[in-house]
């Protein structure tokens, strides 16, 4: 029995649709992860060893009456796994005992607050006066402030954040 043009048609659809996958999570993975700050923050560019300290928990106030306030995006999210392993140099676990330690230690008074998408770190970014964030550059919204990293913006040459 010959297949028909209905099921040509549709294994040939199923190749593109596979196709259109396969690039498109090529492409995620080469976007740059922006770090994003509320409008008014009045730091504008930091090196790598400074959002270190920042997403850390080690610098609290960006000064001395604007407190930090770390928004972290929720586990599985490649964003996140670029920062644990750029910013933060640690795995999931030993990023859940780090707050969990400095928390007892009462060196912070809360963990990083979790982000379910780019969409809520953007609005909450622009929302609250202090806050930072990391998103997929691809996904920055007008009303956000993009951090320059080591004086790179995401998508420069030299910018750390992939």
């Amino acid at each position: 029995m010959r297949p028909s043009w209905k099921s040509a048609c549709g294994v040939l659809l199923l190749g593109w649709v596979c196709l259109a996958c396969a690039v498109m999570a090529a492409q995620s993975h080469d976007a740059d992860v922006a770090i994003v700050v509320h409008p008014d923050t009045p730091v504008s560019n930091l090196t790598l060893a400074d959002v270190r300290k920042v997403f850390l928990g080690e610098r609290q106030y960006w000064n001395a009456n604007l407190p930090v306030v770390l928004l972290i995006r929720a586990p599985v999210a490649r964003e996140r796994d670029v920062v644990l392993k750029t910013i933060y140099q640690m795995s999931e676990s030993q990023f859940k005992q780090y707050w969990i330690a400095k928390i007892f230690r009462a060196e912070a008074a809360t963990a990083p607050k979790v982000v379910y998408s780019n969409d809520m770190a953007n609005e909450l970014v622009t929302a609250i006066p202090g806050a930072i964030a990391f998103i997929d550059v691809r996904e920055v919204r007008p009303g956000t402030k993009v951090m320059r990293v080591d004086g790179h913006l995401p998508r420069e040459p030299g910018y750390p954040l992939r």
